[in-house]
């Protein structure tokens, strides 16, 4: 591999795609995992790192001549972006690419959840239709709901879009309105659950969002309530979504992202008013071969105009020279 190519560190896993690119115009160097302890000294020339997962700060700091990190995914809460930008590094995500997927996953898993069409094709399945009759009439419909978005980004607009086609009423939270929408806005979380019947949450998992689905939230979403995230697990007090599921505080939740992924606690797996799926909004062939192509590019573009495709906000920098 000629020394000339810029030395690329991929740290952890990463989607295949990602590997197979790279070499258009990298040199790809392997780590374990995202530990500053496994990085050597011959390792002080990587200017990018290509991730998905952590990327802690003390890994910027073992590196120093990082330029770039390229986060496969939207979310980029294992990146410590507050300490890359702090250091004039430039962090970019894969957004747009995959926001038609997570919105689709989104409105499936809120009719799953109501309708519960996953047990009804265990009935089947299982030979009950013929052994104990129709499976039971479900006790929700999306019929004459209202939608509540926690958050309204590319994904959150999606999924809005997609909800006004069931003819369902659309309102959200957000920390400031957003112009130019005919959706209602609720200044708090908790006003939002009272006026809605059905809370979906698509906000990135930071301190400011975590647990903000709390006991008082899902007290406020009331009995015929339903909960659906497709954000990030962090963002639910898990503790009290259990204590609301049990004691008919609310009357379901559907979850694809949970608090400490891959565990889900035994208890949400115990109930049957439930529907999970394991962390797969975007998980589709099409979906991550895009969002793999856009972590190379974001690459090849820092490297050869000096901006990346689409830095995060808190990152808007282009590359210095010499």
């Amino acid at each position: 591999m000629s020394a000339s190519l810029p030395r690329i560190l991929v740290p952890g896993k990463i989607n295949e795609r990602v590997l197979q690119r790279l070499p258009e115009m990298f040199e790809i160097v392997r780590l374990e995992r995202a530990d500053p302890n496994l990085v050597k000294t011959d390792m002080a020339d990587i200017r990018g790192i290509a991730v998905s997962g952590r990327v802690p700060a003390d890994l910027m700091d073992a590196l120093p001549g990082l330029e770039i990190v390229a986060n496969f995914g939207v979310g980029y809460d294992g990146v410590d972006v507050k300490h890359a930008a702090s250091k004039g590094i430039v962090v970019t995500n894969t957004p747009d690419v995959l926001s038609e997927e997570v919105a689709d996953t989104a409105i499936g898993l809120l009719i799953n959840t109501l309708r519960l069409l996953p047990q009804a094709e265990q009935w089947l399945r299982q030979g009950r239709w013929v052994r104990d009759g129709a499976f039971p009439l479900s006790p929700l419909s999306l019929r004459g709901r209202s939608v509540g978005l926690y958050g309204l980004g590319r994904i959150g607009l999606a999924i809005a879009k997609r909800l006004e086609a069931f003819g369902v009423s659309v309102a959200y939270h957000t920390r400031t309105p957003r112009e130019g929408l005919s959706y209602a806005y609720y200044p708090t979380l908790e006003r939002l659950a009272a006026a809605v019947d059905t809370l979906v949450v698509i906000v990135p998992g930071t301190e400011a969002t975590r647990k903000t689905v709390n006991a008082d939230v899902l007290s406020a979403l009331g009995s015929n309530g339903v909960l659906i995230n497709v954000g990030r697990g962090s963002t639910v007090d898990e503790a009290a979504l259990v204590s609301a599921l049990q004691d008919g505080v609310i009357a379901g939740a559907g979850l694809d992202v949970f608090d400490n992924e891959p565990h889900v606690p035994d208890a949400l797996l115990a109930l049957a008013n439930v529907s999970l799926l394991p962390h797969v909004a975007s998980a589709s062939v099409v979906t991550r071969n895009a969002m793999a192509d856009l972590v190379v590019d974001n690459l090849k573009a820092w490297f050869s105009t000096g901006k990346a495709l689409t830095p995060v906000p808190e990152t808007p920098f282009t590359r210095r020279v010499g």
